[in-house]
């Protein structure tokens, strides 16, 4: 047990962390333990009193039905994680979480507008599916039997999402490409290409809020680190010991 603890906690953060909770959220809809209105998104829900503005995260954590549940976990996992620790665009965990928040907040704002949809988490696994290959360019990628050139991976997600799911499934993951692509061009190609400055740059107060100088994250789990002495002594001695005295010449 302490194995798979110590395998859980080694894990990237975000990519674990939005991994569990899509799939506890899905387990427990389905299994009839919550109600999957619950988790539905309509922009009227804000207009109440109080707003459910928390509906803007539970939207993004419902997968498909029964072989979903694990498909659609392990997916939106595998391609944060590949976010997460081997993409030059995201060096601190601020960065993808901001990442998470921009595109969200795009689909959201498309499908509202566009498509009607309620559930967003399909949208979500396309836009993280294109934004890690867009690094990986030259490499080959196994889609089911299908080995694909890497970056056409989002495609060949959509179009299975159009053959399997329908229309309206299919325009959902469009919309996370091309929240996904709006980022990419925002923080990436208008600044390399357009000589400007980078349009949506991670927000200062997630830095700080992430800020943890006493908590140090281990391959083994955390480890708390007081402060140190200003002062700038140590040792076993007392402090009264540790003081300096007038002298005396001995001898």
């Amino acid at each position: 047990m302490s194995d798979v603890t110590t395998l859980y906690f080694s894990t990237p953060p975000v990519a674990r962390t939005v991994a569990t909770a899509v799939f506890l959220a899905s387990v427990g809809v389905y299994t009839g333990m919550l109600d999957i209105y619950g988790f539905i998104f309509h922009y009227q829900m804000l207009l109440k009193f109080p707003p459910a503005i928390h509906r803007l995260i539970t939207s993004f954590l419902i997968t498909s039905r029964d072989l979903g549940v694990l498909f659609d976990t392990y997916f939106i996992y595998t391609y944060l994680s590949q976010i997460e620790k081997g993409n030059a665009k995201f060096p601190r965990k601020e960065d993808l979480i901001w990442y998470l928040m921009f595109v969200s907040g795009v689909i959201v704002l498309v499908n509202q507008l566009f498509t009607g949809s309620v559930l967003y988490l399909h949208a979500l696994l396309i836009a993280a599916c294109y934004t890690a290959t867009q690094d990986q360019r030259g490499m080959q990628a196994h889609f089911y039997v299908v080995t694909v050139p890497a970056q056409l991976m989002p495609w060949c997600m959509l179009l299975a999402q159009l053959l399997f799911a329908g229309w309206g499934s299919f325009m959902l993951g469009l919309t996370g490409i091309f929240a996904a692509h709006l980022h990419d061009f925002l923080t990436r190609i208008y600044p390399e290409f357009g000589r400007g400055p980078n349009l949506i740059p991670t927000p200062w107060f997630l830095s700080w809020i992430l800020q943890t100088p006493r908590i140090n994250n281990t391959g083994f789990g955390t480890s708390y680190a007081p402060p140190a002495d200003s002062s700038g002594r140590g040792g076993p001695l007392p402090d009264s010991w540790r003081t300096k005295g007038p002298g005396r010449r001995l001898g």
